[in-house]
């Protein structure tokens, strides 16, 4: 395969695991592959991306790219799209990149695929897989113009950090058109959280409907603060007010990767299982035996969640101590 661009999203000082993962996929395709950093103060990240896959690093570093704002974002990648050269252009998925994706995708008059669950190469050919049909059936897909353009479901990619040494490291001139600094940021708003975020954590505890009431919500919480995780949750404890949008795992949530997956109190549709599926072990807890996460969890306990999950909290502190 020719060139490819992938587009690394970073916060607080450090580059998103999510686009390490994409960078990593894009090294294994791809016979060169470039990444871009746009931001204020991120050209030190630029270092790191070589032992991710980047033979170069295009970095535009500067005071009016501060606000995650997409417009000039988009300006800043036509721009790198046509220095490069790159036929391929790869987001992990995120509020940030959709926009960036789809404004680059009219920009350059690109065909944009989007919520990829792989990508692979067939006959010199880039070919993607999504989910379709309400996630029940994996469709392939292509593109009919370049620059292919595409946008991967969080989470789908694991960063594989390798012996790559330091890439090149371009800095790009910025130039905004007009119409893309009309938009100002007014606030910012960032979800706390005591523990990890669920799509960096190794271990995550997810409650459901099972829990009954958001108060048993405590539960989860100690198993997750046991086990040095972080607590996630269903659509419908979500919607139910129960639980912050932000820890919501799912088709229309985030997509998680974790070593521990453990499920209380969740049915296992299949809304929630495209979210959680690429865990390594999950676990499920849930009284009724006929539940759909039975199915496809590596070990499950049918009981009373309620007796189970306090017990197993106290087991895994008792061995930690």
């Amino acid at each position: 395969m020719g060139r490819c661009l992938v587009f690394v999203e970073h916060a607080a000082g450090e580059a998103q695991k999510p686009s390490l993962g994409v960078l990593a996929k894009a090294a294994s395709l791809f016979d060169d592959v470039v990444a871009c950093l746009i931001g204020q103060g991120v050209r030190e990240l630029a270092a790191e991306l070589g032992a991710h896959g980047a033979a170069t690093v295009y970095v535009a570093d500067a005071p009016e790219l501060a606000d995650p704002l997409p417009q000039p974002r988009v300006d800043v990648l036509a721009g790198v799209l046509e220095t490069s050269g790159a036929d391929t252009v790869l987001f992990a998925g995120s509020v940030l990149a959709s926009d960036v994706a789809a404004g680059l995708a009219a920009r350059a008059g690109g065909g944009l695929n989007w919520d990829l669950t792989d990508v692979r190469v067939d006959d010199g050919q880039l070919v993607g897989r999504r989910p379709a049909l309400q996630d029940s059936v994996l469709v392939d897909c292509g593109w009919k113009a370049t620059p292919r353009i595409g946008l991967v479901r969080s989470g789908t990619f694991e960063p594989a950090p390798g012996g790559g040494g330091a890439p090149e490291i371009v800095d790009v001139p910025v130039a905004l058109e007009d119409f893309s600094t009309r938009a100002t940021m007014v606030d910012r708003e960032l979800a706390r959280s005591e523990g990890p975020a669920i799509d960096e954590a190794e271990v995550i505890v997810a409650g459901g409907r099972g829990l009954a009431s958001p108060d048993n919500f405590g539960l989860v919480e100690s198993l997750a603060e046991a086990l040095g995780g972080a607590v996630a949750a269903t659509r419908a404890v979500v919607d139910a007010g129960w639980y912050p949008y932000s820890t919501q795992v799912g088709q229309t949530g985030k997509t998680v990767a974790p070593k521990l997956y453990v499920a209380c109190g969740i049915s296992g549709a299949i809304q929630h299982k495209v979210g959680m599926q690429g865990a390594g072990t999950i676990v499920a807890i849930n009284k009724d035996k006929n539940a759909p996460i039975f199915d496809y969890c590596d070990l499950g306990v049918v009981g009373d969640l309620f007796e189970i999950v306090p017990k197993l909290t106290e087991l895994v502190r008792a061995r930690k101590a």
